[in-house]
């Protein structure tokens, strides 16, 4: 079983040793992605980190380029990676989306596509995204600890996806899990992950443990 300790401003997270791999939605293939990985984690401070990991040929898609980090709606139209956060048998639900550009977007949703952005209720995501020589990688921390939903040590339920744009403009959609027809993000289908606040792993780190 492999685990790795990840340092994120100080938190130390434990990586989940089952690798999620997103599957394309079947009437979106995109030729120019080999895979999409996605990992979740919570940290000492009751934040969520995510993790996506493209493997394809970048010279095939468009990546947004850097910009300043703040508040964008409607990232979904290019390359952006999302997560959908609920609890367990709970209609309301938050989305997150996530650019590597480092713009990022906030919804709460009472039910099913039913909502409205989140506005100063979170702080801003920290996102890092790198390019790297088989594609590329995105980090990104959400605390939670303001959401009124999402209670510390909460057990959730999670979808993570991504919409991945090509060269040519054309979109391909990524989930855990798909339902039936067109893509759909919100679908209760697509919240597959069960996240458990045990997955942190801070006990053998010197951050963490008595100085003697």
């Amino acid at each position: 079983m492999f685990v790795t300790n990840i340092k994120y401003n100080d938190a130390i997270v434990r990586r989940d040793p089952t690798r999620t791999v997103l599957t394309c939605h079947p009437e979106t293939r995109s030729p120019a992605v080999e895979e999409i990985e996605a990992r979740v984690n919570w940290t000492r401070d009751n934040a969520l980190a995510f993790t996506y990991v493209l493997k394809g040929d970048l010279m095939r898609l468009r990546i947004p380029l850097p910009r300043p980090s703040r508040r964008t709606d409607r990232l979904w139209q290019h390359t952006c990676f999302e997560a959908f956060v609920a609890l367990k048998s709970n209609p309301k639900y938050y989305e997150f989306n996530f650019a590597p550009s480092g713009q990022w977007a906030a919804y709460s949703f009472q039910r099913y596509r039913v909502g409205t952005p989140l506005e100063d209720d979170i702080p801003t995501p920290k996102i890092t995204s790198r390019k790297l020589a088989n594609g590329l990688d995105l980090e990104a921390i959400v605390h939670l600890g303001s959401l009124p939903v999402i209670q510390p040590e909460a057990c959730l339920q999670l979808a993570l996806c991504a919409v991945i744009e090509d060269e040519n403009g054309t979109l391909s959609y990524w989930a855990l899990k798909h339902p039936p027809g067109k893509p759909d993000f919100h679908h209760p289908d697509g919240f597959t992950l069960d996240f458990e606040p045990s997955d942190v792993d801070t006990s053998n780190h010197p951050l963490y443990t008595d100085k003697r």
